[in-house]
């Protein structure tokens, strides 16, 4: 079977005049594979197309794409957004008493999911008709999802959903947080939540004066507060550090017990913590995607790893994502690049030290602590932006620095602009092989910065702050509006780019997957937010993880199949035994 695609918003056929149709050999036999749609844009004909690709190639929007999927899957369809549009397969199927993840990158129907499940959208069944209840619930005879529309038909089940991007909750709403979280607390569980999700010194705040760290957690206290019976959380973990999201984890499962819910996260370590079991989501953004059948957390973590699903028989990357069994060792061969004195930053409120160290060329750094620490403040001081009262960097380095918080809001150069700009070897075969490529950046580039979401932001600053010129370059949160498949491309640029070019890398993150696949040495941030840091210099992997995660107070092991790290159940037989030997970070 296959699936033919058309981007209507990339597609500008008064610029290309129909290049796709004049090109197409099927068109040219007479045949209408292509003809002009009703509204001026080109409509591929499914079942007339060759699949020779020529119109994809020859499009010069990138606006076409045409696939190829088993025919057995043509049965099991849930909805089509129209003619050329995207296809979503199966649905995940919602658990009473349990939580269900949804593990899958961006643009592959996690949202269509949601809409359908919670009846915002009917499913067409890759139709043009609008069925109704009665068929629809026929459609889904025998499965677990048969009542489950039949009860949604009724209006018998509430929904509370917490969306993706947070950032737009102040143009929503307006006042005091203390004001909207009444609104919406059905439940009456406001002073409970306040405490547990740490909100009580940003109850008298204005919404619009909030941190993204704390929008985001009230956000989560708004979805808990209604009294529905199925919670949808598209992603949790965005601007929280790995302390908040440890308390998110525990917060969300201790409020939906006896409930249903569905997690879309892309932090491995928590969905692997969180979700009782997953349902893995691929196929290709934009133009379709296939929803598993549910599996067991931890073989669908690892499938999804292995890029192999067994049940099913598909492989869904290439290659298998792998990690060291060993942690790196510290490179003490490599040259020395900068040394620090023992630093200090003071605000007033808000003091920072760290610790004499070292950065050596060609190494990879990850940074790792709560929010508010200073490991930003860190960063500004390596970059010279900011001067510490005392305690120096040594030698003159020219440093590239990619910040917490991106905007591009006034901003209306293309990608293409800004990054050849920036670096002579924009077009180059090189650039496209290590950058482009890798970042997904092709289809954007005479996107104008104005218009990226935050995921294609964050891809553009981090290939522009790899394009400067520089000793040191230092990337805050990388991971951040990722989905899973972009930060292990992100993950595979930085660390060639380090071993390629001999370049010092610093990683400021909270995905400890991402900072486990990264890092050659640990820096590691600990104190009281907003009143002092305190941080350690670049240490041995293992030195650092167990630090870390001592504080954290949770052990890691290695799984035995992939040799991922996996967070032990608190206070387990393993968690006790770990501890008590003081190896947090893993048992070889």
């Amino acid at each position: 079977m296959r699936i033919a695609v058309l981007n209507r918003d990339k597609c500008q056929p008064k610029k290309c005049n129909y290049i796709c149709i004049k090109f197409c050999p099927k068109v040219r036999t007479g045949e209408e594979a292509i003809v002009i749609g009703e509204r001026g844009k080109p409509e591929i004909s499914e079942i007339l197309c060759a699949g020779c690709g020529i119109c994809v190639h020859k499009c010069p929007f990138d606006a076409i794409s045409i696939v190829n999927i088993p025919e057995e899957l043509e049965k099991g369809i849930v909805h089509r957004y129209g003619k050329n549009g995207f296809a979503l397969y199966g649905l995940p199927i919602p658990k009473r008493d349990k939580i269900v993840g949804i593990l899958g990158p961006n643009g592959i129907g996690k949202s269509t999911c949601i809409r359908i499940l919670s009846g915002a959208l009917k499913p067409n069944f890759g139709g043009e008709k609008e069925f109704e209840w009665d068929e629809i619930i026929k459609r889904f005879s025998g499965s677990e999802l048969q009542n489950y529309f039949k009860r949604v038909s009724e209006g018998r089940i509430r929904i509370s959903v917490k969306p993706q991007y947070i950032d737009g909750i102040p143009k929503i709403y307006s006042g005091e947080v203390v004001t909207l979280l009444k609104k919406v607390d059905e439940r009456g569980i406001l002073k409970d939540l306040t405490i547990d999700l740490q909100l009580e010194n940003c109850m008298k705040r204005e919404i619009r004066h909030l941190s993204g760290g704390e929008l985001q957690r009230v956000a989560i206290a708004a979805t808990l507060m209604k009294d529905a019976e199925f919670y949808f959380f598209d992603e949790i973990t965005p601007y929280l550090d790995i302390y908040q999201r440890m308390n998110v984890t525990s917060v969300i499962r201790e409020y939906t017990k006896g409930r249903s819910s569905i997690v879309v996260e892309h932090d491995l370590a928590i969905l692997d913590l969180l979700a009782d079991l997953v349902h893995i989501a691929y196929g290709k953004p934009s133009v379709y995607g296939i929803i598993t059948r549910g599996k067991s957390t931890r073989n669908g973590v690892n499938q999804y790893l292995d890029g192999y699903l067994r049940e099913e028989n598909v492989r869904i990357r290439s290659e298998p994502i792998t990690f060291e069994v060993r942690a790196p060792q510290e490179g003490s061969e490599k040259e020395i690049l900068i040394t620090f004195n023992e630093i200090l930053v003071d605000y007033g409120t808000f003091k920072l030290r760290v610790e004499s160290g070292e950065i050596r060329r060609g190494e990879v750094i990850g940074v790792l602590g709560p929010n508010g620490i200073g490991k930003s403040t860190f960063a500004k001081v390596l970059a010279g932006v900011l001067k510490p009262v005392d305690g120096e960097v040594s030698g003159e380095i020219n440093v590239s620095y990619k910040p917490q918080y991106l905007s591009a809001e006034d901003d209306e150069r293309t990608v293409r602009m800004l990054l050849s700009s920036l670096t002579p070897q924009f077009g180059t075969s090189y650039y496209e092989t290590e950058f482009i490529k890798p970042l997904q950046l092709r289809n954007i580039l005479d996107s104008r910065l104005c218009d990226l979401s935050g995921g294609e932001l964050q891809r553009v600053a981090i290939a522009a702050t790899l394009s400067r010129d520089a000793d040191l370059y230092l990337l805050d949160e990388p991971s951040a509006h990722l989905d899973i498949e972009q930060r292990i491309g992100v993950t595979r640029v930085l660390r060639r780019f380090a071993e390629s070019s001999e370049k010092s890398v610093l990683v400021v993150d909270h995905d400890i997957y991402m900072i486990d696949l990264l890092s050659e040495r640990l820096m590691i941030f600990s104190g009281e937010p907003g009143v002092r840091g305190e941080a350690s210099p670049p240490l041995p992997m293992r030195e650092g993880m167990n630090r870390f995660l001592k504080e954290l107070g949770i052990t890691f092991r290695r799984d035995e199949e992939t040799k991922r790290p996996r967070i032990n159940k608190l206070d387990s037989q393993v968690d006790r035994w770990q501890k008590s030997i003081g190896e947090y970070y893993y048992v070889e």
